[in-house]
């Protein structure tokens, strides 16, 4: 079995362009070795003036196989770039220094990430320092002439005995026991934590010797805000002596830089976090929710209060959508926030009363596997807002606009779709057949789409689960769809964007009628007319990988599925992932033995007895989210009950970086298309 899923692999990813038939002719596909050459705009930093943006340019490396940064300036007005940092290692966060004429960012020097000023004016620029970790947040004062980052601050770690000694001069022993005592200890993407603190720090701007503001067995929260007079920074921090164990508790804190004073400027059970000081200085804004309930969804609302903490207001309670990034524009008499609407990413002015004026939609980023909503702005004094723009055929682009009609500057992959026939995307209108309740859906069409013929059909689920898939570009969907597949893929009840009583439908609750959700999609796509009920396939990673295993243990109409990064069994999973603390709690309420029969209810290895539908299980090799452990429970349990499956793991990596690397991207849409098309109907009932 693992030869031939080797075997089609290959063949997929280093086959020649597929042809598609169109109206003009026969037109190239999409295929995972174009994946290598798509490119993507990210983290748009536009000057104070709006004349420029500076943008990391993110392209993949062929003969690395790693994705690269790089710094790009952009004329606001002509859309002329020049390639502002592109070192042979990636360089990133790029921010502009107040008066616009330098731009401090950050880039990886021989393994170790530094911190660089350039003068952009003179084409010049300086190391400020030789720093011992990674640097994060990295902030402007108002003056210009500070740079305030957050940095890790190594500790010992736990000590328990020794090993004997001495030891003999040339002797090769094993390496010293390990000894692990802290609450938060792993991260995935990361792997084992190294023993420390994240620290605040700040430099002159010119270079010197960097100097730690902040101490204790505490971690320092970006990002950070100088305060209006520069003689003080805000950041958010959880200084309680449970810190560790209060997943995502956090207050806001004003340091000051005269005498390293902590006032504590916030206080409530939930976080608050992001803040940002008015032009004048007089008010501050910042993200934040009440978390006293701990539901498995809260949605972040904007919030304002005085310089001193005091009379502070939520300004988007009535918004009943999450708010991702909030900045002030540059008069002071409002805000700019950023958050997704039924899987559209927009941009706003929020005033201070509370009222939202549409700046700009269609915002995307991230991620180029799967559909997921996202993207990042900035803004200038003058109101011009920078940010990443894109659609189902265009991974993000760099895009700005002044209240009109936005003007898309770069057009990074023209010249690697060109030609390329794509699968159309279009809305899907569905109706749940458990309440009625509407869900957004999008269906995808083959390159060559024939309405008359009839295809087979692929249902895509998103992880989370409180996240949202949106209309936005997609390796995974593009491959499936140039393979000869319709996909659709969907929003179902727990899912973001759709308020906070929708996503909340599934707390305590997960999985459940989200399943009826799912299967009204699949309704949908096959009363439209051109869908072979009977060459029915679903996969799904994270929460869409629990989910895929949770309908295959309810239905047997799928042909095959492909349950990706999957949680299981409840009680494992909130016991081996790395965040563990908070997962029981928010999305339980009880711990797995207060309540084992609770856990046992929402796990899919409860329905493996009802699966007989082929199943092929997928995770990174080094996933912390969704560990190895409950791909392999699941694997062996298929195998004990001779369900056809198979267990593919991607080498080195992650929960989040499954997809990271572009033959790993290819390879693993590869072996699923590869098992979808060893069946061609449902299993026979036994």
């Amino acid at each position: 079995m693992r030869g031939l899923l080797l075997a089609s692999v290959f063949s997929v990813v280093l086959a020649g362009p597929v042809l598609a038939q169109t109206a003009d002719g026969p037109q190239p596909k999409f295929t995972g070795r174009d994946i290598f050459g798509l490119q993507q705009a990210a983290d748009p930093e536009i000057r104070p003036d709006g004349g420029a943006v500076a943008y990391v340019r993110v392209t993949n490396d062929i003969m690395t196989d790693r994705s690269r940064r790089s710094i790009w300036l952009v004329d606001a007005k002509t859309g002329a770039q020049t390639p502002l940092v592109a070192q042979e290692g990636s360089s990133f966060s790029p921010r502009w220094s107040p008066d616009g004429q330098r731009l401090a960012y950050v880039a990886v020097v021989g393994g170790s990430p530094q911190l660089f000023v350039r003068w952009v004016a003179a084409g010049r620029e300086a190391k400020v320092a030789t720093l011992e970790q990674a640097p994060g947040d990295v902030t402007w004062s108002p003056d210009g002439k500070t740079l305030a980052f957050t940095m890790m601050v190594p500790d010992e770690g736990a000590k328990l005995g020794a090993p004997p000694s001495p030891k003999p001069e040339g002797a090769q022993w094993a390496e010293p026991l390990r000894v692990e005592d802290r609450v938060n200890w792993r991260a995935d993407g990361e792997g084992e934590l190294k023993p420390g603190y994240s620290q605040i720090f700040t430099i002159s701007a010119d270079g010197g010797a960097p100097r730690q503001r902040t101490f204790g067995r505490f971690d320092a929260q970006g990002p950070l805000a100088f305060t209006g007079d520069g003689q003080g920074l805000l950041f958010a921090t959880d200084r309680d002596k449970n810190w560790e164990r209060d997943a995502g508790e956090a207050d806001l804190y004003r340091l000051s830089l005269a005498d390293g004073t902590l006032t504590q400027l916030t206080h409530r059970v939930g976080p608050d976090y992001a803040p940002v000081v008015s032009p004048n200085g007089k008010q501050v804004a910042y993200l934040g929710y009440d978390n006293a309930r701990h539901r498995g969804y809260e949605n972040q609302l904007v919030y304002l209060m005085d310089a001193d903490g005091k009379n502070a207001r939520a300004l988007t309670a009535s918004l009943d959508r999450s708010v991702d990034t909030v900045v002030w524009s540059g008069d002071g008499k409002s805000l700019v926030v950023g958050y997704v609407d039924k899987g559209v990413t927009k941009v706003a002015r929020l005033g201070l009363d509370g009222k939202l004026t549409p700046l700009a939609e269609g915002l995307t980023g991230g991620g180029l596997d799967r559909p997921y909503a996202g993207g990042e702005f900035s803004v200038a004094r003058d109101g011009t807002v920078a940010f990443t723009k894109g659609d189902p055929a265009h991974p993000a682009e760099l895009a700005v606009t002044k209240g009109g009609a936005p003007r898309i500057l770069t057009a990074l992959n023209a010249d690697l779709l060109a030609g390329k026939t794509l699968g159309k995307v279009e809305a899907l209108p569905v109706t749940s057949s458990y309440d009625k309740k509407p869900i957004g859906a999008w269906i995808v069409t083959p390159p060559g789409f024939d309405p008359a013929k009839k295809y087979p059909l692929i249902l895509e689920i998103h992880g989370g689960p409180f996240s949202a898939y949106g209309p936005s570009f997609s390796t995974d969907d593009q491959l499936y769809a140039a393979a000869g597949y319709i996909v659709v893929y969907s929003n179902p009840r727990g899912s973001t964007s759709y308020g906070e009583a929708f996503a909340n439908e599934i707390d305590r609750n997960y999985p459940s009628h989200d399943y009826d959700d799912l299967m009204s999609v699949v309704d949908a796509a096959i009363a439209k007319g051109s869908v072979d009920d009977k060459r029915l396939y679903v996969t799904g990673g994270s929460g869409g990988g629990a989910l895929t295993a949770w309908i295959v243990g309810k239905t047997g109409r799928f042909a095959a599925a492909a349950t990706q990064k999957p949680v299981i069994n409840w009680a494992s999973e909130v016991l081996t992932v790395d965040g563990y603390t908070g997962m029981a709690r928010d999305w339980f309420g009880k711990m797995p033995w207060e309540d084992p029969q609770g856990y046992w209810a929402r796990s899919p290895l409860s329905l493996v007895g009802n699966v007989v539908t082929p199943t092929l299980v997928v995770v990174g090799d080094h996933d912390l989210r969704t560990p190895p452990s409950e791909a392999e429970q699941y694997y062996q349990a298929l195998q004990l009950r001779g369900v056809p499956t198979a267990l593919v793991k991607v080498p080195g990596a992650s929960h989040g970086g499954i997809a990271a690397r572009p033959s790993q991207a290819a390879g693993k849409a590869a072996t699923i298309l590869a098992w979808f098309e060893r069946y061609k109907a449902p299993p026979a009932a036994k």
